[in-house]
């Protein structure tokens, strides 16, 4: 989901140009990854197409293969031309945040959060160009190969960072803004059934604990802090540090 931007303000800028710099430093250092990063990286024109021949590898299967997944992922790029600027938003959020993370190749290669996330577009996209199944197939290859579990009708902004990501779950109503930072093990889930809007709304700058567990249609505040292992039902005021199972709010 992109936020409305101030016209005023400057675009965010690419990190193609710091991608292909650590992709030619790790290539003269490291042979073993020299073919890797010179086929995904050092031979495509641009951040999109690098990101689809990394990610079309990956998600390919026996029914869904690399070619179909280049092509998909082909037109996906045509028609988002911020796409690039979506992707080195998400790498800024790891670097701001991540230590491991040293260079922009560490996410690109080596993370799978970053590779649910991106790979998550792709199946949004193709949601809301009518192939929902072709989208629910791209979210279950996820699902099987990063244990990131994200609905393609899910509403996901830029600038976020998936730390490890391993049991990640976003359900297919739930918002999140930009700059959101998830630790492993986050659900944003429903409570009960309800065919319409059921999960949760997730503003701008907000910070997720592992293994926090969010409930129905609420709503989180922007820069709000849910500790980890917390469990919340209710709104969380923006700013507020929520703990606990009980999910109470932290005196100041």
């Amino acid at each position: 989901m992109q936020q409305e931007q101030n016209p005023a303000a400057a675009a965010p800028l690419s990190r193609w140009p710091d991608l292909q710099s650590a992709a030619k430093d790790c290539a003269a250092k490291e042979p073993l990854l020299s073919k890797l990063v010179t086929e995904t990286i050092l031979t495509a024109a641009d951040l999109p197409e690098a990101l689809s021949r990394l990610l079309s590898r990956k998600l390919a299967d026996k029914y869904l293969t690399e070619e179909i997944l280049l092509q998909l992922f082909k037109d996906f790029a045509a028609d988002t031309p911020d796409l690039t600027q979506t992707v080195s938003r998400d790498f800024d959020g790891i670097l701001a945040h991540d230590p491991a993370a040293t260079t922009v190749l560490c996410p690109f290669l080596f993370f799978k959060g970053f590779h649910a996330l991106q790979s998550y577009r792709l199946a949004h996209y193709l949601w809301t160009h009518g192939r929902k199944p072709v989208a629910l197939y791209v979210q279950n290859r996820v699902s099987d190969l990063f244990a990131v579990d994200i609905h393609p009708g899910a509403r996901i902004g830029c600038g976020i960072m998936m730390d490890h990501a391993t049991g990640i779950v976003i359900g297919e109503t739930a918002v999140v803004e930009d700059d959101v930072l998830f630790w492993h093990g986050v659900t944003l889930g429903g409570r009960d059934y309800a065919p319409n809007d059921r999960h949760p709304k997730v503003r701008k700058g907000a910070v997720l604990g592992a293994r926090a567990l969010l409930l129905g249609n609420i709503e989180v505040g922007a820069g709000a802090k849910i500790a980890a292992g917390s469990i919340v039902v209710k709104d969380v005021p923006a700013g507020t540090t929520i703990a606990g199972p009980t999910a109470k709010p932290l005196p100041d």
